[in-house]
């Protein structure tokens, strides 16, 4: 029997870049019968969440190879994660090179290598081995124009971008972003994690094509003035959004009980609020976000983790709390929302909660794996970014797609009670709340339609996968 196209992927560490890929993995194999090897780099010991997203991979198409993983303490203390990602991924490449030459004697010539962003070091080895090389932005169409046009930003602008007097407006995009919107590690051009960005970004043009997760309905305007404007005509960009994991689950995954709570709530009543596997906010900033829930006077479901007053990715790598998050909420908080509000600690099975008919709105740190899931299900934003490209994203939810609603900071950087009180109601009562509500139905209409056998990003992964399976 004819052995089936291989293509490997290589995520970088984080669970956000590897969900998105697992999910793609898994469609290549059930809609183009191909055979996956997906090669996972890590940072110290798999975790918990890593180690079950991989034995979820039952199909016998999908085999996962864990490289052995980096030791955290042979990083300086203090190094940021973009720069601990990109170090890791530097790390792993004679690894990877073994298991291509393994693979190349035992199984035949991969049809692709597809890496993220951070992996671009990968591509040498892809070449060595005559295997052509693409680009997995797993995030969205204007990210994609950000880093296309950072060279030229990285040339032209001699100071800090977050000192820049005038906005952004980046190549076939539709809203101006300032300087201090742009992702983390592009905001201190002195520090290491800016040279690796840019080491990844001038690599770029070593990819065959661009796989971005969003669809032409979301972006085309930017997409297509992309492709024919920026990136040349044999680096083509494959929209295939939205990727996203499934919510499929049992009961034993809700181990909080949250889903049985939603179920004796209204619909469309209950505002989640979520800041990902990765985000962290200030003791200071969740006293105050619980003030304002309760001041809200709306049903909420909250996902607590631990504050932490150093880095907002703090448990970028790790998302369980160490302690108990509970233990910082104000006094009597949990007794006085009891009923209105449920609060549980670390983890929620988001998928299910945000496909749930009693869930009406989302705080969001604008992460774009979440911020997919939202749009999937149709369920409104509040805007609250933290750190990466979230603040980029958050600028495009609001004002380009309008489907979110943003709080503003203080003075001192803290969103207020007053002011989580006022957004969270007006979204999930109040007449600016509504017209988001209805933009972000239709949009949840279109990503079904992009999905679907003729859809847009269906063609578009198609056409991929015959050009991969043509060999050229």
């Amino acid at each position: 029997m004819a052995r089936k196209p291989n293509v490997v992927i290589f995520p970088s560490p984080g669970m956000g870049h590897l969900i998105p890929l697992v999910e793609l993995s898994k469609k290549l194999v059930v809609a183009h019968d191909l055979s996956i090897t997906l090669i996972v780099p890590s940072l110290g010991p798999p975790s918990k969440a890593q180690t079950q997203v991989l034995k979820s991979l039952s199909s016998g198409s999908i085999n996962h190879i864990l490289l052995p993983p980096t030791n955290p303490s042979d990083f300086p203390a203090g190094t940021r994660a973009e720069t601990l990602i990109c170090l890791t991924v530097a790390q792993a490449v004679p690894a990877l090179r073994d298991e291509l030459k393994l693979l190349v004697e035992t199984s035949g010539k991969p049809v692709a290598l597809v890496a993220d962003f951070f992996c671009t070091d990968t591509f040498d080895v892809a070449k060595e081995f005559d295997v052509p090389s693409y680009l997995a932005v797993l995030t969205n169409a204007m990210t994609l124009s950000m880093l296309l046009d950072l060279p030229r930003l990285d040339e032209e602008v001699s100071g800090e971008y977050g000192d820049m007097d005038s906005p952004i407006r980046f190549p076939g995009c539709r809203v101006d972003v300032l300087g201090s919107d742009l992702p983390d590690p592009v905001l201190d051009r002195k520090d290491e994690a800016y040279k690796w960005f840019m080491h990844n970004m001038r690599r770029t043009n070593l990819a065959e094509g661009f796989i971005v997760n969003s669809f032409t309905e979301l972006e085309g305007e930017t997409i297509q003035f992309l492709q024919e404007n920026v990136v040349s005509e044999n680096k083509p960009i494959y929209p295939i959004g939205p990727i996203f994991q499934s919510g499929r689950s049992n009961d034993s995954a809700d181990p909080s009980g949250c889903l049985k709570w939603l179920d004796t709530k209204p619909t469309g009543s209950v505002v989640f609020v979520s800041f990902g596997s990765g985000g962290t906010l200030s003791s200071e900033q969740l006293k105050e976000l619980a003030l304002g829930l309760e001041t809200s006077q709306q049903n909420f479901l909250w996902v607590v983790r631990s504050p932490n007053d150093a880095a907002a990715n703090a448990s970028y790598f790790n998302s369980r709390s160490g302690s108990n998050p509970l233990d910082f909420l104000p006094e009597g908080f949990v007794e006085r929302t009891k009923g209105r509000g449920l609060v549980v600690p670390s983890w929620a099975p988001q998928m299910q909660v945000l496909s749930h008919v009693a869930t009406g709105g989302f705080v969001s740190h604008c992460g774009w794996n979440s911020t997919v899931e939202s749009i999937v299900n149709g369920v409104p934003l509040i805007a609250w970014p933290l750190y990466a490209e979230q603040r980029m994203n958050a600028v495009l939810l609001e004002k380009d797609f309008e489907i979110a609603l943003r709080p503003k900071a203080g003075g001192n950087g803290v969103i207020g009670r007053e002011e989580i009180a006022r957004v969270v109601k007006g979204l999930m009562q109040g007449e600016e709340g509504a017209a988001v509500r209805e933009r972000m139905a239709k949009l949840k209409v279109a990503a079904a339609e992009a999905v679907k056998e003729e859809g847009s990003s269906t063609k578009s992964l198609g056409e991929l996968v015959s050009k991969w399976k043509k060999g050229n």
